[in-house]
């Protein structure tokens, strides 16, 4: 079943959970069923406070854009935005999209979504050389459901094997977590921020 109909079927988790008390052969000894990466990651990415909203098209992204300004009143504001081809796609609502991470909220694409832990991995490619605290404390980010990974060595191979010429600097993950915070080098002196996550189906 796809992402779309399991997050929209209210059913899923009971059917599946009947699924699994039907098979005779189960037992405790046999290895838990291991998540898609999709699903895995909703559960880790909203687990960790992040607000998730899916979109099969991108009239849906511009409507569930629309309804983020309008909930927080961001109308109006500046924009940290590195992105010219993703301030271009959102330049209709009077938005004022700077350079400087002293901005209402940070606009950005991401490298890769890690499914293990919920959260979304970065580089210079949106952030340039600041560091996560530098930044503004909301973020929008805009992703697709092919850059799902489920774990951050995939996520760093994507980045070498996406690049051409040079291998982007500035690699971290953004996660709402204390304890993965403490156990995870690449977001060493982060800080929690208040993410919006529109995800495109692209498969």
């Amino acid at each position: 079943m796809s992402l779309f109909k399991r997050l929209l079927n209210p059913n899923y988790k009971a059917e599946e959970k009947a699924k699994r008390a039907d098979t005779s052969d189960t037992s405790s000894y046999f290895p838990e069923e291991k998540l898609p990466i999709d699903e895995k990651f909703t559960y880790n990415f909203k687990n960790n406070g992040g607000k998730f909203i899916y979109c099969e098209n991108w009239d849906e992204i511009i409507e569930a854009f629309d309804n983020i300004m309008l909930e927080n009143d961001w109308y109006e504001q500046d924009v940290f935005c590195v992105n010219e081809k993703l301030s271009k796609r959102f330049e209709g609502f009077n938005l004022n999209f700077v350079r400087n991470p002293e901005s209402t909220f940070f606009l950005s694409t991401c490298e890769a979504l890690v499914s293990n832990n919920g959260s979304i991995l970065l580089s210079s490619n949106q952030v340039k050389e600041k560091k996560l605290k530098e930044l503004p404390s909301n973020f929008i980010i805009f992703a697709t459901t092919s850059q799902m990974v489920d774990t951050i060595s995939e996520g760093l191979r994507t980045i070498k094997n996406q690049s051409t010429g040079y291998i982007p600097s500035n690699i971290t993950t953004i996660q709402n977590f204390e304890i993965e915070k403490e156990k995870n080098f690449m977001s060493y002196g982060s800080s929690s921020k208040n993410l919006y996550l529109l995800l495109l189906e692209d498969l």
